[in-house]
């Protein structure tokens, strides 16, 4: 009789068990679903609300082994912080300054002297800019606003300048996602007159543009679907912010497409450095070309042209960055490089923004981590007078914790700069 009721309690307590191990399954698997769907519908409206992301517990799978597997409890675990792409950095002393007439996101710069030319850009996804504001180093003040033309894209720009004639290449028009135009700007920075050019072979988002050697150098960017890396480049003979040319000619394709790198001339060299593939597409069948999320890569290449017209690697940013087309200034024969965007993180797949300064030493090709920003701001307008490192404008992180894209910003900074 009591071996009987043995017998029975365990076959209870057996029966009790599978009905939680099945709830606990079916309850895996639904989150598993929910997360995999979640990922999916993302779109980058998220990177504009407020999210707070937690700090997650990550257990450390390499210790499940042997004796370990008995006991879960014993299983040492790992704290997977938001922000494990900062990359340790000297503190740098910020001054604010008076802040752009407008806040804006994928917004061009080009200095010239110690004037800044700030131009376009989003407001917001449902809004962009077409003007462009002046602000005047040596007064620390916002001096003057330029009106765009009507048919000129409004972000996603290639740009260069001559020191007098600003060239704006392509890019895109409209908020949103909307498409891209072919168009060619130039602007007359003494008399504020817009002329044109002859329009490249094919729109593009984002191409890296530069002038070298009498030529207006157009490469890299997004195809016209707004995601599909380009290899294309195209380059156009001017002078004096006229084309000497009808057509634009066809050159060595860059080894890497995309959009968001920074396309820098020195010492007679011309260098393309970080950038992504993939970007955002308008979702199919949206009226508005509502904005939809799509897979990018983050990279840290870096390439230069040299006079046999042929493509050479050089060392790689101390880590992935995009989004810095004009966040990057030129002192002491170094390229100094402010904030971005990293890799998405690990676990939520979200975008990473970069909070470090950093530098390329053109003498010793070596790269070197050199302060810390304010806050993480990707597509920073940089600039460099007298001794002092500005930016301006982008999209700022949610907090010192929180390394996802919130809020987009007029904000102007400035710090000493003192390189070694």
């Amino acid at each position: 009789m009591v071996r009987f009721h043995q017998t029975h309690f365990s076959a209870t307590k057996l029966v009790i068990f599978s009905f939680f191990s099945s709830i606990l399954c079916v309850l895996l698997i639904a989150n598993i679903f929910w997360a995999s769907f979640s990922s999916l519908h993302h779109s980058i409206s998220s990177n504009w609300v407020h999210y707070n992301s937690p700090i997650m517990l990550i257990p450390n799978l390499t210790h499940y082994s042997g004796e370990g597997a008995k006991n879960a409890k014993s299983v040492p675990q790992r704290f997977l912080s938001a922000t494990f792409a900062d990359l340790p950095a000297p503190d740098l002393h910020w001054e604010k300054m008076p802040s752009a007439p407008v806040p804006r996101l994928d917004g061009y710069a080009i200095q010239i002297n110690n004037l800044f030319y700030v131009f376009a850009g989003y407001g917001s996804l449902d809004y962009v800019h077409s003007h462009v504001d002046i602000y005047n180093f040596s007064s620390n003040t916002w001096v003057e606003r330029v009106d765009m033309p009507k048919d000129m894209a409004h972000s996603h720009l290639g740009i260069a300048t001559d020191g007098r004639y600003i060239y704006v290449v392509s890019g895109q028009y409209g908020p949103q996602c909307r498409g891209p135009i072919a168009r060619v700007f130039v602007l007359d920075t003494e008399t504020k007159n817009w002329n044109s050019l002859p329009p490249l072979p094919s729109p593009r988002y984002a191409p890296a543009t530069q002038l070298w050697r009498g030529r207006l150098h157009v490469m890299g960017g997004s195809k016209e679907n707004r995601h599909t890396p380009g290899l294309d480049h195209w380059s156009l003979a001017v002078k004096d912010g006229e084309a000497l040319e009808k057509q634009w000619r066809t050159e060595i394709p860059i080894p890497r497409g995309g959009p968001h790198r920074a396309c820098i001339v020195v010492n007679d060299q011309l260098l393309v450095i970080g950038g992504q593939e993939g970007d955002f597409m308008a979702k199919p069948g949206s009226p508005i070309f509502k904005c939809s999320r799509r897979l990018e890569v983050v990279y840290d290449d870096v390439y230069m042209l040299d006079d046999e017209m042929k493509w050479k690697v050089l060392p790689p940013m101390p880590k992935p960055n995009s989004h810095i087309e004009c966040a990057w200034v030129i002192v002491n024969n170094s390229i100094i490089i402010i904030g971005g965007t990293t890799e998405k993180h690990p676990i939520t797949k979200r975008m990473m923004l970069v909070g470090e300064v950093f530098q390329f030493n053109l003498d010793s090709m070596t790269w070197s981590v050199i302060g810390k920003l304010p806050y993480r701001v990707k597509t920073t307008l940089a600039g460099f007078w007298d001794g002092w490192l500005y930016f301006t404008s982008g999209q700022r992180d949610r907090g010192p914790d929180n390394p996802q894209p919130r809020k987009v910003i007029a904000d102007m900074w400035r710090t000493k700069l003192s390189l070694q």
